[in-house]
């Protein structure tokens, strides 16, 4: 869902951004309809220019708080003309969302493989498509024939995309 917010990606890596989370249970205030962006900033006034940055570029911005340890919560208002999708997401049913919706993901991809450059598909990209090479690694994994009604990733885990502070800083940490 952060595509949607269309947050530059040299925006994000200026901010050292780890991930987004539909809601976070221990900030008193709950929002609907937004995300939390988590970030752990190494260079505080690097953050602080992104930040002023985002608030002029965007009224989307709710709040934003922080954590000790560095880390920096921006709670931003999603973007409801893509209501329909985030609900597809939520079911799992990632092929069926928007050419609209689909087109805020990159489908290209830079990797470092032996190191030599590469440009590859993205996963997002595969993911939307079912790709052939995303069918035959589930084939392969799970031994069954795959069937074209079906996805090629995981459904939604609403767990997963809670924030969970003490989980990140073990696991970032």
């Amino acid at each position: 869902m952060v595509p949607t917010l269309q947050i530059s990606n040299e925006g994000l890596q200026k901010g050292d951004f780890i991930n987004g989370y539909i809601k976070d249970p221990i900030h008193n205030i709950e929002y609907t309809d937004s995300i939390f962006l988590l970030f752990k900033p190494r260079s505080i006034d690097k953050f602080r220019q992104f930040l002023d940055n985002e608030y002029e570029r965007t009224k989307d911005i709710v709040e934003d708080y922080d954590y000790k340890d560095g880390y920096i919560v921006v709670v931003y208002k999603l973007n409801m003309e893509f209501k329909k999708d985030f609900d597809l997401i939520k079911k799992g049913e990632y092929s069926s969302t928007s050419k609209k919706f689909q087109k805020l993901f990159p489908s290209v991809v830079k990797i470092i493989k032996n190191g030599l450059h590469k440009d590859e598909l993205s996963l997002q990209c595969r993911i939307f498509n079912k790709t052939l090479d995303l069918v035959e690694f589930w084939e392969k994994e799970f031994d069954m024939q795959f069937n074209t009604n079906w996805e090629v990733w995981r459904g939604w885990k609403e767990e997963d995309e809670i924030l969970n502070i003490d989980k990140v800083r073990n696991y970032v940490e």
